[in-house]
Parts: structure tokens; C-alpha cells; sequence
């Protein structure tokens, strides 16, 4: 079973949660450049066209050297930074349940 604590740290930031949102929808390893686009789409209620470059920078930033390497510390997260990317394998039920009721009440795919 997962501790409550650890699955409310892993969630406790905004970027962190929307990566994962992203990742639970994946099959397979995801590059870390897609995954901030999609962050930083989320985060702006844009499109990546409309995303200004140094946004896209500082988001994919955060996620290589902060976000992911911090939920990585979960092991059903695996994040391979010399290969540039991550992948959600087997989240746990609890995890799962959490997960889906704050991408539910968040809403970060709404259309603005």
C-alpha cells in the first residue's frame, strides 16, 4: 500500500500533477520535450504555437531537473535522463484513484 503522505508530495505541485496527468495517458516511454509541451499548453490554456519559447524552456527545465527527478522517487515512475525520457509503468489503486479525482476537479485539458 502507498503512504497518503507520498502520494500528496508526489501531487503537492501544479507542473508535477499535470506531467502525470500526461504520462497516465500514455503507453510507453514519452520524451520530455513532448511532455513539457504538453505542460506548458496546459499551464498557459494555449496551444504550443501560441507558447513563447523561453515558457516552453523554463517548464522543460523544471521537469528534467526538479518534477521528474522528484517523482521518480516513486517506483512506478521511471524517469532515464540520459535518454530523455519517462514513463508511468503499474500505478498503484490508490494512486490511480487520487490521481484521477484532481485531474477531474484541475480540468488541464478544458479548451479556454
Amino acid at each position: 500500500m502507498v503512504s497518503l503522505d507520498r502520494v500528496f508530495e508526489l501531487l503537492r505541485k501544479e507542473r508535477r500533477r499535470y506531467a502525470l496527468y500526461y504520462l497516465e495517458q500514455q503507453d510507453g516511454p514519452v520524451p520530455i520535450d513532448e511532455v513539457a509541451e504538453k505542460v506548458a499548453e496546459w499551464e498557459t490554456d494555449g496551444v504550443r504555437a501560441s507558447i513563447p519559447e523561453e515558457l516552453f524552456e523554463r517548464v522543460e527545465c523544471s521537469l528534467r531537473h526538479t518534477d521528474l527527478p522528484k517523482a521518480s522517487e516513486a517506483e512506478y515512475i521511471e524517469y532515464d535522463p540520459k535518454e530523455g525520457v519517462v514513463e508511468v509503468t503499474g500505478t498503484p489503486p490508490e494512486v490511480d484513484a487520487i490521481l484521477t479525482v484532481a485531474k477531474v476537479i484541475e480540468r488541464p485539458d478544458r479548451n479556454p
